[in-house]
């Protein structure tokens, strides 16, 4: 459901940019102008309802909820006949359209401030990252209006870099992944108790020595589903299972190196002794948890 609000958001930048461009080399109609701003009317609710949706896990829509596209839907049909010549009217109802958007901003900002301790991280940073997007737009816009930025070019060169930018966060943090668990209905303080009882398996039991480890295994060891259980860990740890155990298997090396028993041990022994099937996973994961070589981390780290 998330998702589609997401898709919204970035066609209602698209609609702005390709307006914003067009407008400077062509000379475009008032209606094909006023669909351009139309999208404006077209992110800020799609903005506040993809923050919905992450935050609070909704699965169907209050009919409601159509009645806040209604503006962007009337002044699509109606963009043959609502003035875009230069006038006052036009200028007046190019600045509701903004004023329109920055209402939806604010509930916006509401609902991440609201949201601050009681959800996931990644989810919180990546709709922070959005709307300050978003709300850089706008400031852009309204410095145009006020003559304060005099290039309108920027606006849609600004935009098409924001464009690019969200869409590379997407990419490279997996955005649709944080949605992967907003249908569960596991709670916070259940997610909570789950996770304490998953540190007590590797901390206390050191679970994760067995290099077959599965998430299967954890998993009947908890009595609950792979699939709650990998929801537990991505939501407290920021990590995926495997991460996870990597995680505490290169924690265990690190103690292993530079212990007094352990400092003259061959790396491969240390591999086994971690948890690690072969040195060759121990020493990618070791160097991506700790940006070294168990060799650099041991020659840093031992005692002089």
């Amino acid at each position: 459901m998330a998702h589609r609000f997401l898709v919204l958001v970035i066609l209602g930048l698209i609609l702005r940019i390709g307006k914003s461009i067009l407008n400077v080399y062509l000379d475009l109609d008032a209606w094909q102008r006023n669909i351009g701003i139309a999208g404006i009317l077209l992110v800020g609710p799609s903005l506040w309802q993809y923050g919905e949706a992450l935050f609070h896990k909704k699965r169907k829509l209050h009919w409601a909820i159509y009645l806040h596209f209604l503006p962007y839907l009337l002044f699509t049909l109606l963009c043959w006949t609502i003035p875009n010549r230069g006038d006052p009217l036009s200028y007046f109802i190019y600045d509701a359209v903004f004023a329109h958007l920055l209402m939806y901003l604010i509930m916006a900002t509401r609902l991440l401030v609201n949201n601050h301790k009681d959800n996931k991280p990644k989810i919180y940073k990546w709709y922070r990252n959005l709307l300050i997007g978003v709300v850089l737009i706008w400031a852009f816009y309204i410095g145009n209006i006020a003559g304060l930025i005099p290039f309108y070019i920027g606006g849609a060169l600004f935009f098409s870099l924001l464009v690019y930018m969200f869409s590379f966060l997407l990419l490279r943090n997996h955005t649709f992944s944080l949605e992967k668990y907003t249908a569960s209905t596991i709670d916070q303080n259940t997610s909570m108790d789950m996770m304490d009882s998953i540190n007590m398996l590797f901390e206390e039991e050191e679970i994760y020595l067995n290099h077959k480890l599965s998430l299967q295994e954890v998993a009947q060891a908890l009595k609950t589903s792979p699939r709650i259980l990998s929801q537990v860990v991505n939501e407290n740890k920021g990590m995926n299972f495997s991460e996870f155990v990597n995680f505490h298997r290169i924690e265990k090396a690190k103690k292993l190196l530079v212990s007094p028993n352990g400092k003259d041990e061959k790396i491969i022994s240390i591999a086994y002794d971690s948890g690690f099937g072969n040195v060759t996973s121990f020493n990618v994961a070791f160097k991506s948890f700790t940006h070294l070589t168990p060799s650099q981390y041991r020659r840093q780290n031992s005692p002089s």
